[in-house]
Parts: C-alpha cells; sequence; structure tokens
C-alpha cells in the first residue's frame, strides 16, 4: 500500500499574510486561493491550506527539507527581514545555525508564533 502525505490546514489570523510570509521566505510561488483556504505548494502534491481562526491559534511545528543552495537563499531572507532563527528547539541558541547529520538547519517563527524550520539533511541521516 503506498500511504502519501497531502495537505495539512494552518490556522492563522490573516491568513494570505501568513501563507505569503512561508512563500515569500522559502521561496515558493505565490499561494493561491482555493475555495475558503489560501494554499501554498510544496513539492510532491503537498500544500499547507491556510484557514482564518477566529479564536486563539496553538502554534504547531512545520519542517521543510531544503537543498544547501535554498537554505543559502532562505537564510538570506530571514537575515534581512531580521527574523530571530534559532539552532535548536530549545531556542536557547539564538542567531545561529546547526549542523546536524551533516547539514544545516534552523528554526523560526511565522507571523502567528508556528515553528518553522528549514534543515538540509533528514534527522538520523548523518
Amino acid at each position: 500500500m503506498s500511504v502519501s502525505f497531502n495537505h495539512t490546514i494552518v490556522y492563522a489570523k490573516d491568513k494570505h499574510r501568513s501563507a505569503e510570509f512561508l512563500a515569500r521566505i522559502l521561496g515558493l510561488p505565490k499561494p493561491q486561493p482555493m475555495w475558503s483556504f489560501v494554499t501554498v505548494a510544496l513539492e510532491n502534491g503537498v500544500a499547507l491550506d491556510f484557514l482564518e481562526a477566529s479564536g486563539e491559534i496553538a502554534p504547531q511545528h512545520y519542517a521543510f527539507l531544503v537543498s544547501e543552495e535554498e537554505f543559502d537563499q532562505i537564510f538570506l531572507r530571514i537575515t534581512a527581514e531580521h527574523i530571530p532563527y534559532w539552532a535548536d528547539p530549545a531556542r536557547s541558541r539564538e542567531q545561529q545555525i546547526n549542523h546536524n547529520d551533516g547539514g544545516r538547519g534552523m528554526y523560526f517563527c511565522d507571523p502567528d508564533g508556528h515553528f518553522l524550520e528549514a534543515i538540509t539533511r533528514p534527522y538520523g541521516s548523518g
């Protein structure tokens, strides 16, 4: 049996702002409206569907596997926008990147507090 991840809903105070933030930082195509969502398309047909929430948003964690070149570009956009980033999920190594599994990684937050991560090697692959 073949099972693939297809999409998830990401709650936001402003779905356009949050979807545009993610697409801009990761260097992805412009988000597209779909029904009541604003969708950010990733590889392999995976989508993040942003939906506005009226109440409190529970922050989630989303990790993105990127190439070394994409990481460089993401890092440049994060530093250009003065977005805080960390080398670790405990946020104890501020303004640092990690080198886990022989790659590079960093954590940063979106406008709604979702904890985003860019990594160049899957964990456990080193």
